[in-house]
């Protein structure tokens, strides 16, 4: 069975596998510093370990709650938002005039094509944000039912 592990900074794909009586790590992929599992990895692996059975959405899924945004201390939430921080100063400083001074019309594509995906992405991940905070002011609020007389909720 594969598992994510943690080895320093970086993170990794493993499998362990028995070999003599004794069970050793196979490092299938280094998944980098914020482990993301990519279409890529999947690819490399699936290649270069052909034998081994991945079960792709499990691994996808342990990843997903790899980022506790509950402790405001916690690295990895310190290093999200600096890197929004950068991002934000990164894109404050590009101007329409530089895309269509630039040289390469191929770049300047790809540029507008990764902006609409991150614009995208942007609403998608404040939308979530939203349902999950309008579902905690329901619940805090005493839900669908809160001004109801208790003897009259379960009907």
């Amino acid at each position: 069975m594969a598992f994510i592990r943690r080895k320093g900074n970086a993170y990794y794909l493993v499998h362990n596998v028995r070999r003599g009586g004794k069970v050793r790590q196979l490092h299938l992929a280094r998944l980098g510093e914020r482990a993301r599992i990519t279409d890529e990895i999947v690819r490399e692996v699936s290649k270069k370990h052909p034998f081994v059975e991945l079960n792709w959405r499990a691994l996808r899924e342990q990843l997903s709650h790899q980022i506790n945004l509950a402790d405001p201390e916690s690295p990895a939430v310190q290093k999200l938002v600096q890197s929004l921080r950068n991002l934000n100063m990164d894109l404050a400083d590009i101007f329409p005039p530089v895309l269509q001074l630039s040289e390469s019309p191929a770049l300047a594509h790809e540029l507008l094509v990764q902006l609409r995906l991150l614009n995208s992405t942007i609403q998608v991940k404040l939308d979530q944000f939203r349902e999950r905070q309008d579902l905690k002011r329901a619940t805090r609020n005493g839900g669908r039912f809160g001004s109801a007389h208790p003897a009259m909720r379960g009907r």
